[in-house]
């Protein structure tokens, strides 16, 4: 009976240790990248964070290369690893998409959302998705990153909103949103009936690093708010709201997926309207993600001149 060899001896390289490297490391070190926490890459991968340590440490045994800096207090990532990252992504990508070539058709399409999904279009883009191609259930994911899910092989195509970035992917304006503000129900804010910029200047701000789309560069440079605090979800983001902690500003689409008894909405006069676009991998993909764009196109207000758009360094 054969002996199964140890994945990776201390002081092993070479081509047996590249060759020993599985899918499940390239998982993990773009976890770790995304999370840019070992704990938190450790829970959205359901292990501990011994073995993601293990795992990360085996990888970076194997390449010869130190791909995360861990000589400061927050986790950062080398120029290897931000350059191994893009090449990671890649490869996980192109894993997916050859399982993809050799499922059924019918598998389901999987539609990622940081947050709001399609705002008030959402209903009527899931029925009459199952409608019009009841052999393809259409499955809506909320995954709390910028690109929800696109980038590592999670979901098929997103809704995102604001500026996409991440390369590789291609992107189509569907429409914009206006912004509204958010603040404690029994805030003076709360009984106005629209509010500026100017208004929140003065208080602390809630600002979503993972998935938001707001910053004190949103402001005037003149007239940024000088404090914040940091969440990582829309439930984070409620909550801080809701126990007067903060203000927030986010889109029309908020209201009436993420109601909250504690917090209020009030349109915002001067703030930029946010583009809201459908985005997929470039390269193979579910058949069925161009359908999907078609009927966003149906069911949502025209964003103006359709056009797809492919996100990379060089744009």
């Amino acid at each position: 009976m054969p002996t199964a060899l140890p994945l990776c001896s201390p002081g092993m390289s070479g081509p047996y240790a590249l060759h020993s490297l599985e899918l499940r490391h390239l998982r993990c070190f773009l976890a770790i990248a995304e999370e840019g926490n070992v704990t938190r890459a450790a829970a959205r991968l359901r292990l501990t964070q011994p073995a993601v340590s293990r795992t990360l440490a085996t990888l970076e045994e194997a390449l010869g290369v130190r791909l995360v800096d861990r000589s400061t207090h927050h986790l950062a990532l080398t120029a290897e690893g931000r350059a191994f990252q893009e090449s990671a992504a890649a490869a996980v990508a192109a894993f997916e998409d050859a399982l993809d070539s050799v499922r059924a058709v019918r598998r389901p399409l999987r539609l990622g959302h940081a947050w709001s999904a399609a705002g008030p279009y959402t209903t009527p883009l899931l029925r009459r998705w199952r409608e019009r191609y009841p052999d393809v259930p259409l499955e809506l994911l909320r995954i709390d990153d910028r690109t929800a899910g696109l980038t590592r092989g999670a979901v098929d195509v997103a809704l995102l909103r604001g500026p996409v970035d991440a390369p590789g992917l291609v992107t189509e304006l569907l429409h914009t949103e206006s912004r509204v503000a958010a603040v404690p129900s029994d805030s003076p804010l709360a009984a106005r009936g629209a509010l500026t910029l100017a208004d929140l200047s003065g208080h602390t701000i809630a600002v979503n690093t993972v998935s938001g789309t707001t910053a004190p560069d949103l402001w005037p440079a003149a007239a940024r708010p000088t404090a914040t605090i940091t969440v990582a979800n829309t439930d984070d983001w409620l909550a801080a709201i809701a126990a007067d902690r903060a203000v927030g500003v986010t889109t029309t689409a908020t209201p009436g997926m993420h109601p909250h008894p504690g917090v209020v909405y009030v349109p915002l006069t001067d703030a930029p309207d946010l583009p809201v676009v459908l985005a997929w991998r470039d390269g193979p993909r579910h058949p069925a993600v161009r359908d999907l764009v078609e009927l966003a196109h149906e069911v949502m207000p025209s964003g103006g001149a359709r056009r797809a758009r492919r996100t990379g360094p060089t744009e």
